[in-house]
Formats: C-alpha cells, structure tokens, sequence
C-alpha cells in the first residue's frame, strides 16, 4: 500500500511542477544540479582509493546534472518548443531526483569493495554494504553476480577501514544464512530500511541471491 501512495503523491508533485511558476524551473534545476554532484561527492568519504559511480549511480548523476542544466539555462528556442521541453523536464524532475537522492545515500553508510578475480585474471571492485555478526563479515549479491565474478569459495581483496585486505570467500545460498544477512543489514543500513519501506526492497531475501562469509586469510 506504501508504495502506491508514494507513486500517486510523485505523480501529482510531477504534474503539479508541469504546471509551475516561472521560477520553478530555476529552483528544480539547481536541486537537480546539487544532487547531481552529491552522487560524485559522496564518495570522497570514504577512506582508500576514489571510486567513481558507476551503473545506475552514474546515469542517476548525469541525467540530474543534464536536465538541471538544462532547467537552469531553460532551454531556450526560438518557437514555443521550448517551454514544452521545460514543461516535461519538470515533470520527470521528481522522479530523477528520487534516484540521484538514492545514489547519494546508498553511499552515507558504510561500503567496502570487494576486489574479485576473474579467470581471465582481471580483477573488478564491487561496492557492496557489508554486516558483521558469527565472528565474521558478510556480503549479499544475486547468485548471477557472484558468479559473473568468480566468488564461489575462493579468496578476494576486501577494502575496509581504508586498506585491502586477504580475505576467503565462502558462499551461502540457504535462505535461513542469507535472509539472516538480509536482515543484518536493514538493521545496519537507514536507507535499507527506507527502501523496504517504499517497497523497492523485500523483507525478506528473493530466490537467486547468495550471502559470502568473509573471513581474514590465515596468512593475515
């Protein structure tokens, strides 16, 4: 029911700024533009290596800052396209602004990176939430990414507290484990919550996602 009521509330905010002032537009175009950056910035507080957005982050990021941009200098033309065009960047505004607001706050709490090797012996940072309890640290991810990215029982570099670590990777697929690690982590992370809440995420863990035990290597 929470979510239909968020949707209908972002439709009538949506049609209502269609509708706005003449310096709405203005206004929405600097939110846009300060959410935009935020998605880039947030980042820097995290110790170790910057990592730039990437995925949705990033088109989350781009599209705010284009259509503030855009917003702001009111794409001016000529004939009447113009306000058209301003019309429906206002009214897709709330919703771009939703998801840049989202990138920016998946990344307040804490995330580590998770440094997989492939078979081909590339490596790929994942950014992923991470929770502590059994005496050990845990991470949740779709079976396919897991997979995608060699993390079976294997050993991988975890980035914590502003260093990489040794760390061995042994992966749950039982529903009990990874839906105690599921809830580990909305009691962690606020926006997690949040996202239950609003419907995006389940309460409990969907079919195909895995939880990895991460543990320090013997060798340290």
């Amino acid at each position: 029911m929470i979510p239909i009521i968020m949707l209908l509330v972002l439709l009538l905010v949506c049609a209502r700024l269609a509708m706005g002032k003449a310096e709405t537009p203005s206004a929405m175009g600097w939110l846009l533009i300060a959410m935009g950056a935020a998605v880039f910035a947030i980042r820097l507080q995290h110790e170790g290596p910057y990592a730039p957005p990437e995925e949705g982050n990033l088109r989350a990021a781009i599209v705010a800052l284009v259509v503030g941009v855009g917003l702001r200098r009111r794409w001016r033309v000529r004939d009447g396209t113009g306000k058209w065009v301003i019309r429906a960047a206002l009214a897709v505004s709330p919703i771009i602004l939703f998801f840049a607001t989202y990138s920016t706050l998946a990344e307040l709490e804490e995330v580590v990176v998770l440094r997989a090797t492939q078979p081909s012996g590339e490596t790929n940072d994942l950014r992923l939430w991470i929770v502590d309890f059994d005496d050990s640290a845990w991470v949740i991810m779709p079976a396919a990414k897991a997979d995608a990215n060699n993390l079976r029982s294997t050993r991988a570099e975890l980035l914590r507290n502003g260093r990489f670590r040794c760390v061995n990777t042994t992966r749950h697929t039982d529903l009990e484990t990874v839906n105690r690690a599921s809830k580990e982590s909305n009691l962690k992370y606020a926006v997690g919550r949040l996202a239950t809440q609003l419907g995006l995420f389940r309460e409990t863990a969907q079919q195909g996602m895995v939880a990895l035990e991460l543990r320090p290597c013997n060798n340290g």
